[in-house]
């Protein structure tokens, strides 16, 4: 009916909303609200909307406000002589009112309620009001309360009123559990390949490479180096295993004996970044792609290709790489049925080409559903992978982490679009529980994939499709069976699965160490102990009291603390460590650094996008990286899933509970409602603990809260919040984290910590944190005034909660790793929060949010020793929380600004690459 309605081909800037629509008496204008720019609620400048007067009779558009605030929610006199609508002034929302035949307006009442226009506004952008009968008063909700204000004079009422709300809630989903103290055991066996003759399987785990005979044999090392070791490949004939190496100094691409006699062999003669090897058919040669050391080091972020990526190919006895083309965004370098030919899949479909990188060829595209439409995704969303078979009638696709079958269509013309949900062609989705990789094996007779810890594979010859029944084939019966659904029989697997069990003994170190003398805040209540004595045993606390009041062994190291503060180690129940590198590991990671190094020593990723941070979590517990003890819910859960059932949502949940064996997941916006409710029900008999997007909706927000999610991420959108949902919310015991750095409503409140404190020359900002990354976050960053900061309103509201007794968590979302978790803090704080529940929120509540409060989150005898030393009393002042002197992660005793360890050790921490001057900038 409106101009706003966009085309599926127009690009994002051209997409605009028409909402609040009311009509004249005469039913010939209507009147709304045109969003003039596209939907970006972040960090927004004025104005976003205005008032349009659409004629039903001739189509024609007027835009009738130009408001600098913008102009919402109109509203029409029960005479049609004057129009009300909400604007933006200053901080504040008012409404103005104008007299249609005149022109004149003014202020009818400011300000009002807040509005929502940095939101989703999925309720409109103000609450709804109204012209009384006779057309002298306008009702209005704002403050908590409803009014009558007058429209000649603007005087307000109060409209009395009382609601008894009887309100049923989920589950609540809390399932309290231990932090794993036993052996490692390996999350992922990271790119798992089958050997030609079927017997054996290769992969990289722990960073180094295995093999092992199928089914359920024992893991062996196939080298004894210490490089970092990934993406196996084997050779056509099965003798040889290639793979790549990584470091900071760069890696190479290397080939072993499959049955590990002797030493591996560099192929290439150059360090670089490589991933992805794989044999040519005749098996003279190894194609892989290829970037710049530095390139790759320096990335802020390791998403999509990376740049100077080159797809290249070195003989097999190795030398010198041969250009076949920039990849410009190809990946996946796999052969299919010709011995001349390499396949690659890019952003266009899958792309086939000769070593010399001429006659491309583009074969197929497969696609599925869109989470975040897009004119590049208005038929359906790529793709993550897909792969042509040996003979070149079928391909395998990943889509939404699960595995499809696809014949490959023959057609000449433009490159056939395979949509896995609508297809023409036969189409098969062969996992359920989900898939990391996959891959063809026995010359594609076979079909493998793989997810957590478990390698499975199918014969295609078991692959059967569903036959397409016309409508009413089966006449009544059919009906009836509609009517009443038969019971699912139980139907056995068609591919094997094997599980790859690999363990390493848990570090843990040894002797006792005593803090002493420290005031120790342990969050056991309101205590705080005075010159306390804490006694660390392994990685255990064995004691706390008054100096002297616990024992411990004459040979215990004592470090005295006095004049010191000490809490438990810090939670980031939101933290977002995206710097890590994907697929190839890297062993420095600077978002792990600066967190620890700023007392946080735990948090949980909500969101990884990838697998690879389970690998991650690994390499910490083994001690083979220095970081907090990395705990995430793995890769968002999304609508793209198509949920059908609860069946469908449940299988799903298996995969992080049982696979990646991780306690939460992210239900990132998987749905409707019912969809929603699924992932409540199968994550009730799971016994997962789901947290969920808030999504910029208010009232997405309070069907989580109502159904029984465990935690909603970022900040409900609407300030103030009134006692119904503040009582909601803390009745409903749900963990809120508000993220306010990037608050949701308003301004990021990074912003104002990035104008207010200095960072860029904050020597222990730039130890933990490249140059290149830290120069793009603090040079050039948008200004607010203070009073348009939503955060400090925000905060109040999270106080509100926890005084109602809910439950407010730290989750510093990754903006600048390490002192960014203090900054929401102190964000946090000016709320009105004390200092103290502002400590709570990151110690004990973010140990409750992640089920492990019985570990972590408190001081207190028989947890395990996670704890900061503060210089400087952060109960006095919030801001000391930034005066790390010492921070204890499992025992282990390291210098707040050095990462040097101290306990039960002296080793300084290794030299980081971005501290060489020459490499970077």
């Amino acid at each position: 009916m409106t101009k706003a309605k966009p085309k599926p081909d127009a690009r994002p800037d051209e997409w605009f909303n028409a909402l609040g629509a009311v009509a004249s008496a005469d039913g010939r204008y209507l009147y709304y609200t045109h969003r003039d720019k596209a939907f970006n609620p972040y960090n927004v400048t004025y104005p976003l909307s205005q008032i349009v007067r659409r004629d039903r009779t001739t189509g024609e558009e007027d835009t009738v406000t130009e408001a600098p605030g913008s102009a919402i929610r109109p509203l029409l006199s029960p005479d049609g002589t004057k129009l009300v609508y909400g604007t933006r002034y200053e901080a504040q929302t008012g409404l103005r009112i104008r007299d249609l035949a005149s022109g004149e307006e003014h202020w009818l009442k400011y300000p009002v309620e807040h509005d929502d226009q940095e939101s989703r506004y999925t309720r409109d952008f103000l609450p709804g009001y109204a012209f009384t009968p006779d057309g002298q008063e306008v009702v209005v909700a704002y403050g908590g309360k409803i009014h009558r204000v007058s429209v000649s004079t603007g005087e307000a009422r109060d409209v009395p009123f009382t609601v008894q709300v009887a309100q049923e809630l989920g589950p609540g989903l809390s399932f309290p559990g231990r932090v794993d103290d036993g052996p490692v055991r390996a999350r992922l066996i990271q790119g798992p390949v089958q050997s030609p003759d079927g017997r054996r399987l290769a992969f990289s785990a722990l960073t180094h490479l295995y093999v092992m005979d199928v089914p359920g044999e024992r893991p062996v090392r196939l080298t004894s180096t210490d490089a970092r070791e990934f993406q196996p490949a084997w050779s056509p004939d099965g003798q040889w295993l290639a793979f790549v190496t990584w470091s900071e100094q760069g890696g190479q691409i290397w080939k072993v004996r499959a049955d590990g006699k002797g030493a591996p062999e560099q192929l290439t003669r150059a360090p670089a970044y490589y991933r992805d090897p794989v044999w040519s058919r005749d098996g003279s040669r190894v194609v892989a792609l290829r970037a710049p050391r530095l390139e790759h080091l320096v990335r802020p972020l390791d998403f999509g290709p990376s740049p100077g990526l080159d797809l290249v190919w070195i003989p097999a006895e190795g030398g010198a790489a041969q250009l076949i083309l920039p990849a410009r965004g190809a990946g996946q370098p796999h052969f299919g049925p010709e011995d001349d030919r390499v396949y690659v899949y890019t952003p266009g479909g899958l792309m086939s080409l000769r070593f010399d990188g001429t006659d491309r060829r583009t074969h197929l595209k497969v696609i599925g559903k869109v989470v975040f439409p897009s004119p590049e995704t208005a038929d359906g969303a790529p793709a993550d992978d897909v792969r042509i078979s040996p003979d070149g009638t079928w391909a395998l696709a990943s889509l939404t982490n699960q595995v499809y079958l696809v014949a490959v269509p023959r057609m000449g013309g433009e490159p056939p679009t395979v949509n896995v949900f609508t297809a023409s062609v036969p189409v098969k989705k062969l996992s359920d529980v989900g898939a990391d990789y996959l891959a063809w094996a026995d010359g594609g007779a076979t079909i493998t994939w793989a997810v957590g810890s478990t390698f499975f594979r199918q014969p295609l010859a078991t692959v059967k499709f569903e036959e397409k029944k016309p409508e009413g084939e089966d006449g009544k019966d059919a009906t009836a069976a509609k009517k009443t659904p038969a019971p699912k029989e139980e139907k056995k697997p068609l591919y094997q699965e094997i599980p790859v069990t690999l363990e390493r003994p848990r570090p843990r170190p040894a002797g006792t160490v005593v803090l002493r003398g420290a005031q120790v805040v342990t969050m056991r209540g309101e205590e705080v102990i005075q010159e306390a004595d804490i006694v660390v045993t392994g990685n255990r606390i064995a004691a706390i009291g008054g100096r002297g009041s616990a024992p411990f062994p004459a040979d215990a190291k004592v470090f005295d603390v006095s004049g010191s503060t000490i809490v438990p180690g810090f939670i980031d129940t939101h933290p977002h460590w995206f710097e890590i590198r994907r697929g190839v590991l890297d062993m420095q990671n600077w978002s792990f650094l600066a967190n620890l190094a700023y007392g946080v020593t735990a948090g949980r990723d909500p969101q990884t996008a990838t697998n690879d941070m389970f690998a991650y979590q690994d390499l910490v517990d083994l001690g083979e990286m220095i970081g907090p003890r990395a705990f995430s819910t793995g890769p968002g859960v999304f609508a793209d899933n198509d949920f059908q059932s609860r069946e469908d949502t449940k299988s799903v949940g298996a995969r992080y509970k049982e696979h990646y064996r991780t306690r939460s997941l992210k239900s990132y916006m998987v749905g409707n409602r019912k969809q929603r409710q699924w992932m409540v029900q199968a994550c009730k008999e799971l016994e997962v603990m789901p947290t969920t997007e808030g999504g910029i909706d208010a009232k997405l927000d309070l069907t989580h809260v109502i159904d029984g999610f465990s935690g909603n991420e970022h900040s409900i959108p609407l300030v103030p919040l009134y006692k119904d949902v503040v009582e909601l919310m803390a009745r409903a015991g749900i963990s809120y984290t508000p993220t306010l750095l990037v608050a949701y409503g308003g301004p990021w409140g990074e912003n104002y910590w990035y104008e207010s404190t200095e960072v860029h020359d904050d020597p222990k900002v730039r130890r933990f944190i490249p140059h290149n990354i830290l120069d793009g976050r603090t040079r050039r960053r948008p200004w607010f005034r203070y009073d348009e900061h939503i955060f400090p309103k925000l905060a109040a509201t999270d106080a509100r909660i926890i005084q109602a007794g809910g439950r407010v968590c730290i989750g510093s979302h990754g903006q600048l790793q390490g002192i960014g978790y203090h900054w929401e803090m102190w964000s946090l704080a000016t709320g009105g929060m004390s200092n103290l529940e502002v400590l709570r929120s990151a110690t004990i509540r973010g140990a409750e949010a992640l089920g492990y409060a019985q570990d972590l989150g408190s001081i207190e005898a028989g947890k395990l020793a996670d704890l900061v030393v503060l210089a400087r009393d952060p109960l006095k002042d919030i801001r000391n929380t930034n005066s790390v002197r010492y921070v204890m992660k499992d025992g282990e005793l390291f210098e707040g600004d050095s990462l040097d360890q101290v306990w039960p050790a002296r080793k300084p921490l290794l030299p980081l690459w971005w501290w060489d001057e020459k490499v970077t900038w």
